[in-house]
């Protein structure tokens, strides 16, 4: 007799189950989504217990006669497909033919549902996979489905799940994803008598958002359309400070998915500002012709293949790239050009000295002041001779750390060391796209002593090194000798950016690319280049710093992540002083 049988139909079903359901909250997204694209527009969804007793899902939907609801409990029978060509451009959330029967085979289900126009509706019992009774019942137009005692025959799955307000959670989580994807549709969720969520239907993304989350002023909004794709939705801007883990929730065609692609982009996106590791809180709304995209991938239809997957790539990463550098909030400091009549800012402020004069003189010194390269500095001069919004006036430093500066807008106070990063980190990096750092060579090279890690480390990336201007060699035992240091450092720090950049190689992952090594790195010396806090400036250097911050492209956050940029508006200062 041989060793190989078929597998009984309970068996195989409770096998493919596996596959579709994992939890309560798979259940919830399989009938939700059945329910959406039957063209709800109320969906109320019910549980007990985390869903692990109860699952309810009700909705308006066009429903189904008779002879179809039989049908839609049998495996791979759907609505959805007709031809073989139809898996090329699918447009609704389902078209597998598996999510109800996989269900129905692991649970106790009811199905009640009544077609439009029809005078009555029709119930289905189906209790492990085997159908029990049907009968007509009276119900409104649309359908119902309870699962009751999800895995009550799968001891092996009923074991692993999470604890019931884990599971609740999940559920939560899920309908909330359905819920922001389709903000025409009113959503309703119970759990044992309360109500987790009630979302009547609204316009459009904007409006069901603000029900979901309320007032996010932490978030910047995404829009970018090219080569037939849109972008749109909102993330977590730079400067944020909350958790460096977010919810990422991508939508692709209002169908939530998980892609590799797409959280890279995500990440290049935010690594281009800073070097600070962070899976921030994205809301993105993808949408392209279905010709572009295969969903037929999983079972669980969360994962999507991209037709152009680097174009989708690049394209994220730009949409991303381009909003967060629109975030920046330092007007640019310069004489104002003003209207006929108009009176100067500084005129306007009693107390405050005039600091226009300081232009001319911060215009023609800027390279005595600090050690910038003088290609960039004329270069960004030129290209920025017209500044745009309103002037900022420096009015001195608070603690020889915080520059303190207004406008007409209010007041911003300004981290001097981490806008001088943000500044020095850049112009390295555009540097670097041209050629390496200019270096300057010692006189008398640094001898530093390492630890053996350190010394090994600068070894394996001495061409790192030498892209931005330092040449360090060996010199016996644990010691090094540096030869020559980046233009832009100054040799009293020389000997502490060196052990910095020891210590930082030491740390890196050794996936990282040779772009996100020459990211670090620069981030490193930038911030050992420059000023310090309780640094004393000049008035020209406050000009000078807030200048070329306003040139950066991203001049809310520092390359390590920390804010450069606190404003106090106008209308905030006046509401403390009860003006408003």
């Amino acid at each position: 007799m041989g060793t190989i049988s078929r597998l009984s139909p309970e068996l195989a079903n409770q096998i493919s189950a596996g596959e579709v359901v994992e939890r309560p909250a798979s259940a919830v997204k399989e009938l939700v989504e059945n329910a959406l694209d039957a063209g709800a527009q109320r969906v109320v969804v019910t549980i007990e217990f985390g869903g692990k007793k109860l699952i309810r899902v009700e909705d308006d939907g066009e429903g189904m006669i008779v002879e179809d609801a039989a049908l839609a409990l049998e495996r791979h029978a759907t609505s959805k497909l007709r031809r073989l060509e139809d898996l090329g451009e699918i447009s609704t959330l389902g078209f597998r033919g598996e999510a109800l029967p996989s269900i129905a085979s692991v649970s106790h289900l009811t199905l009640r549902t009544r077609a439009r126009g029809t005078l009555h509706g029709i119930e289905l019992r189906v209790d492990g996979g085997r159908n029990g009774l049907t009968k007509q019942v009276g119900m409104a137009e649309g359908t119902v489905i309870e699962v009751s005692d999800l895995f009550f025959n799968v001891a092996a799955r009923r074991k692993f799940l999470k604890s019931d307000s884990a599971e609740s959670a999940q559920v939560s989580r899920t309908v909330t994803q359905l819920a922001l994807g389709y903000p025409e549709v009113g959503f309703t969720l119970k759990s044992r008598g309360r109500r987790l969520l009630e979302c009547p239907p609204v316009g459009d993304v904007k409006e069901r958002f603000f029900q979901l989350y309320g007032e996010r002023t932490d978030l910047v909004t995404v829009g970018k359309v090219a080569s037939g794709i849109k972008v749109t939705g909102f993330v977590a801007a730079l400067a944020d400070q909350g958790p460096t883990r977010g919810p990422q929730n991508i939508f692709v065609n209002r169908r939530i998915v998980k892609d590799r692609t797409l959280t890279h982009a995500i990440h290049e996106a935010y690594s281009q500002a800073t070097v600070k590791p962070r899976n921030p809180e994205v809301h993105l709304f993808i949408e392209l012709s279905p010709t572009r995209i295969d969903v037929n991938v999983h079972p669980m239809k969360a994962e999507v293949r991209f037709l152009e997957q680097s174009l989708m790539h690049e394209l994220l990463r730009r949409a991303l790239g381009e909003a967060l550098g629109q975030q920046s909030s330092v007007p640019m400091p310069t004489q104002t050009r003003f209207g006929s009549g108009a009176e100067p800012l500084s005129q306007s402020i009693p107390g405050v000295v005039s600091s226009i004069e300081a232009v001319s003189r911060w215009s023609s010194g800027v390279n005595k002041v600090f050690k910038v390269d003088k290609a960039v500095t004329d270069d960004q001069v030129l290209r920025n001779q017209e500044p745009e919004g309103q002037p900022l006036i420096p009015l001195g430093q608070f603690r020889d750390t915080f520059i303190l500066a207004v406008d007409n807008e209010g007041v911003v106070i300004i981290d001097q060391h981490v806008a001088h990063e943000r500044v020095l980190y850049e112009q390295v990096l555009k540097r670097l796209t041209i050629g390496p750092l200019e270096g300057q060579r010692l006189l008398e090279p640094l001898l530093l002593e390492l630890p053996p890690g350190h010394l090994e480390v600068l070894a394996v990336h001495s061409a790192n090194l030498h892209q931005l201007g330092f040449e360090v060699e060996p010199f016996g035992g644990d010691s090094v000798r540096v030869m020559t240091i980046p233009s832009l450092l100054a040799r009293p720090v020389a000997e502490r950016t060196v052990r910095a950049l020891a210590a930082d190689l030491d740390g890196f992952d050794e996936g990282e690319t040779v772009e996100e090594v020459l990211r670090r790195l620069a981030a490193t010396t930038a911030c050992h280049a420059a000023v310090k806090a309780n640094d004393r400036l000049t008035q020209e250097k406050m000009f000078h710093i807030l200048s070329e911050l306003r040139r950066t492209n991203y001049s809310t956050v520092c390359p390590h992540g920390r804010p450069v940029v606190l404003r106090l508006t106008r209308q905030e200062i006046e509401k403390s002083f009860e003006r408003i």
